[in-house]
């Protein structure tokens, strides 16, 4: 298996609008989560990178204002509101700090670093407490649910007040329901977004560059980050029950997301790109197969652990 090339500021593409694409992307996966607030998840690792990083333009000022505005209004004043700033407080200390400490770094190990000792600090502070996992976890549903009951009320009334189809109902209490179950992955695949999002939005005000993000096609991590995924995958071939099936459970979908954009990067870098055509036909994919869509490109994603296809590719031009 080969690693990673190191890179703090990846290679741009050159266009002006890709950083922005980029970030716009990477601030959807943030909001998918159900139980989580896209804009405190994103401003207060911006406010910590201020901070321990410094501010070097007046940019950056208005920023740290706008970012303080959004962490303080958008945060709900009740006990997850309280669990998810302090995680992305701790979220953003621990990327500042490999920031300071290994600024070589790629971003995406950086990342992905900070995921791991956010969720290790969050593992020891509810060991520590007794009954603490099952109050955030249903604290979790509850969030949920509620965003999911507003969502129905609105296109209730939308439909001038015509009940929904029961099995519309049926299939949202189901995804709810996958949803806080696999909520700790979910939530490890937004930080990393929002932690995409803030550091782009910190290097774009702060030193004037648009190269705060790389190229889609050039997304890869640690090879040896796939026996995160195949222990995940033994333990749910296992059929254990309880904290160690659901840890199985969120191993898989965590590294399955990875590993299916790290597959679309392959396909972006053999195809040279993505034209409007093949993005009008990839949205409507998703739309209608995207299980067998996310299931490819996951496969080649985990093939491109041992063939390192980029590479070869590369070589073999090289050669040529």
């Amino acid at each position: 298996m080969s690693d990673e090339r190191p890179s703090d500021v990846p290679v741009s593409d050159g266009h002006a609008t890709a950083g922005w694409i980029r970030a716009l992307g990477l601030f959807f996966v943030v909001a998918i989560p159900l139980a989580a607030q896209p804009s405190v998840l994103v401003a207060i690792p911006f406010l910590v990178l201020a901070v321990v990083l410094g501010v070097r333009r007046p940019a950056t000022f208005l920023g740290v204002g706008v970012a303080l505005v959004l962490a303080l209004t958008r945060a709900p004043l009740d006990g997850m509101g309280y669990v998810e700033c302090a995680w992305a407080l701790v979220l953003g200390g621990w990327f500042a700090a490999l920031t300071l400490r290994r600024p070589e770094l790629r971003f995406t190990t950086r990342a992905l670093g900070a995921v791991t000792g956010a969720g290790a600090t969050a593992a020891l502070i509810v060991a520590g407490r007794k009954g603490a996992w099952g109050v955030l976890d249903w604290a979790v549903s509850d969030r949920m649910s509620k965003q999911v009951g507003r969502a129905l009320e609105a296109v209730q009334a939308a439909r001038g007040g015509q009940a929904l189809p029961a099995n519309l109902a049926t299939w949202l209490d189901q995804s709810v329901h996958v949803q806080a179950v696999v909520f700790p992955a979910l939530l490890g695949l937004a930080s990393i977004a929002a932690l995409g999002v803030a550091w782009w939005v910190y290097v774009r005000l702060d030193r004037g560059d648009d190269r705060g993000l790389g190229q889609l096609s050039q997304f890869r991590f640690n090879d040896h980050l796939v026996w995160v995924f195949i222990g995940g995958l033994v333990l749910l071939v296992v059929r254990w029950g309880g904290v160690l099936g659901r840890v199985g459970s969120n191993g898989v979908v965590f590294m399955g997301a990875l590993y299916a954009l790290r597959g679309a990067a392959v396909v972006l870098f053999l195809s040279g790109g993505l034209s409007f055509l093949g993005l009008v036909l990839l949205v409507f994919g998703l739309l209608f197969v995207a299980p067998v869509l996310l299931a490819g490109a996951m496969i080649i994603g985990l093939g491109d652990t041992w063939l390192d296809i980029r590479g070869r590719v590369t070589a073999t031009t090289t050669k040529g």
